[in-house]
């Protein structure tokens, strides 16, 4: 048993396990079609992610869509569909309660870009370059 006062290391085992299956299941109704739409009809989505809460009654659901136009109107859609998806979630991975579900936009792979385009800058690279210059100069020397 965890002690009061412990700091978490991540999720655990079972939240994570959990959430794969939950992925699992909402990625193959997309894939399949299942959550029909005006919103999201014809959008490229996927389901990168699913995280669990500790108790496992809530899951974040993040999602990536092809065109960054169409997120909002998709989380605004999945929302909608939220009792749907649900059920089907419930039906198909055995829980002991159905998780609520909260739908977000993926952002990882927009932040990934923003830190390569910074790694890119020249002044970014000159610095990066320095330490590795004295670091290459310093066994030079020691050879």
């Amino acid at each position: 048993m965890k002690k009061h006062g412990s700091v978490s290391q991540g999720p655990s085992q079972r939240q994570l396990r959990v959430g794969e299956l939950v992925r699992h299941v909402i990625a193959d109704m997309v894939m399949r079609g299942d959550i029909i739409d005006e919103a999201i009809k014809g959008a490229i989505i996927t389901v990168p992610e699913v995280r669990m809460s500790p108790d496992l009654k809530i899951a974040t659901v993040y999602l990536s869509l092809h065109d960054p136009k169409q997120e909002q109107a998709a989380v605004k859609a999945f929302a909608r569909h939220h009792g749907f998806i649900r059920r089907e979630v419930a039906h198909r991975v055995d829980l002991k309660f159905a998780p609520e579900l909260r739908f977000r936009i993926d952002e990882t792979l927009d932040a990934a870009a923003r830190i390569d385009e910074l790694l890119r800058r020249p002044e970014v690279q000159r610095d990066l370059a320095s330490p590795l210059r004295r670091i290459d100069e310093q066994n030079d020397k020691d050879e």
